[in-house]
């Protein structure tokens, strides 16, 4: 395996070389990144495949029926579904070069981003409260399996936000932090359609 070595463009953003002098491809982060969300995508594939074999899997416990609110659960699918749009903004700024309106608008979602993560922890540790932990059945571990790793990627992506604002603050609009930010687009909008699909798949069916 050749090692590599990193210059600068004009920009600022880093040219990465193997010891050769050649060129890495450009479209080579982009390519492998969906590599990345197909490979996420069996992840939770498998997921939901889980929770439909355990779909009635109460153990005389209580079901989604007796659990779930859906009026909550919609506000929050609300909530995450607006970080979509404003993350589509933050994406119109910055191909705009206004790099200001760009860490604005990313901040907008994060913000986005953690007020969905903390109504999904308050129904967890209601859930848990009503003593409808993981443990109690099939069901609802598979439950907390499938929501609760979506809420990891969530979190995930507000992680990778900050880390955007920060890199787009100090290094202004180049080749990486765009590129970067199109990734992060591409993840987030990822997170948009798999909670779409728990939302129908386990909230919607579970309660009615």
């Amino acid at each position: 395996m050749s090692e590599s070595i990193a210059l600068s463009h004009a920009d600022g953003s880093p040219v990465f070389l193997d010891t050769a002098g050649r060129h890495h491809p450009e479209n080579g982060t982009l390519l492998g990144f969906w590599i990345y969300l197909l490979s996420d995508l069996m992840i939770f594939g498998s997921l939901f495949a889980t929770f439909g074999v355990f779909a009635q899997s109460y153990a005389a416990g209580p079901s989604g029926r007796d659990l779930f609110d859906l009026k909550l659960i919609a506000v929050n699918t609300a909530v995450l579904l607006l970080s979509s749009i404003t993350y589509g903004f933050a994406m119109i700024a910055m191909l705009r070069r206004n790099a200001r309106a760009t860490i604005g608008w990313l901040a907008v979602t994060g913000l986005l981003g953690l007020a969905f993560l903390g109504i999904e922890l308050y129904e967890f540790q209601h859930l848990i409260h009503l003593g409808a932990g993981p443990q109690r059945s099939a069901y609802l571990s598979a439950f907390f399996a499938l929501v609760g790793t979506h809420g990891l990627h969530v979190l995930f992506g507000v992680v990778w936000l900050v880390v955007l604002c920060v890199q787009v603050g100090r290094w202004g609009l180049n080749r990486t932090t765009t590129r970067r930010i199109a990734c992060l687009s591409l993840f987030w909008h990822f997170l948009d359609v798999v909670w779409i699909g728990v939302f129908t798949f386990v909230y919607l069916m579970g309660v009615l």
